[in-house]
């Protein structure tokens, strides 16, 4: 029997080679797709998670607003766990953006050039070792950016709310302390501890602004051009 050439011996044809880029775009779209629904859905049990917080202190005057305080920290877990989510998010938006922009638009210009060289090589090496392309930090500013500020107003509100209408209106700046202080904590540790979280909140959102160097507000399109963020 003669010897038959191996897969690696055979160049691929033009139409091999653009059927293949075609499942691959696809594959990474599926799975692009798969780790942004599972965004919405973190989203989704932090709206539900303070709400329901809320609602509860607000059915009896007597329920402490601690109850509201405590749901920062149930919305600050979720944030946590929806900025890994967005990591590999990341990973897979990043490819189909680079297939997009190096092989979809010269097909469809009937452009012969992609317009950043050496594309092909980024994707081989992050198929290979897939790398994040945003830290924890930069994802968790990027998605408080987008979501979860209107969450943490909203609590910030309840609890306001809380205490200036249960069990009823305070008649002076005493008593409204005396409502903000909660057992042996004071009123003014309680706020300063309230300020220190909220502040933090938004020195993240300012970190989230630059998560796409030159395109800050384009949750789409940026990351692409940083090719340091890619396994080469």
């Amino acid at each position: 029997m003669p010897d038959t050439p191996s897969f690696e011996d055979v160049p691929l044809t033009r139409s091999e080679y653009i059927t293949a880029m075609a499942h691959l775009y696809r594959g990474e779209m599926q799975r692009a797709n798969s780790w942004r629904f599972r965004l919405d859905a973190t989203t989704n049990w932090a709206i539900l998670t303070a709400a329901g917080m809320i609602s509860f202190v607000f059915t009896n005057p007597l329920n402490s607003h601690l109850v509201i305080l405590v749901s920062n920290l149930a919305v600050l877990a979720y944030l946590v766990i929806e900025a890994r989510r967005y990591r590999y998010f990341e990973v897979y938006r990043a490819r189909v953006r680079m297939l997009e922009e190096n092989f979809y638009i010269p097909i469809v210009t009937r452009s012969l050039k992609s317009p950043m060289p050496g594309w092909q090589a980024a994707i081989a090496g992050d198929l290979d070792r897939p790398k994040f392309k945003t830290s924890v930090i930069d994802a968790m500013g990027f998605r408080l950016l987008r979501n979860y500020w209107i969450i943490f107003s909203f609590v910030l509100g309840g609890w306001i709310m809380k205490l200036v209408l249960q069990p009823d209106v305070p008649e002076s700046m005493e008593e409204l302390c005396e409502r903000v202080a909660v057992g042996p904590v004071p009123c003014w540790m309680v706020i300063t501890a309230g300020g220190l979280f909220y502040g933090m909140l938004v020195l993240l959102a300012l970190k989230g602004r630059h998560i796409h160097g030159k395109d800050p507000d384009d949750e789409v399109v940026g990351v692409e051009h940083e090719l340091g963020q890619w396994k080469m």
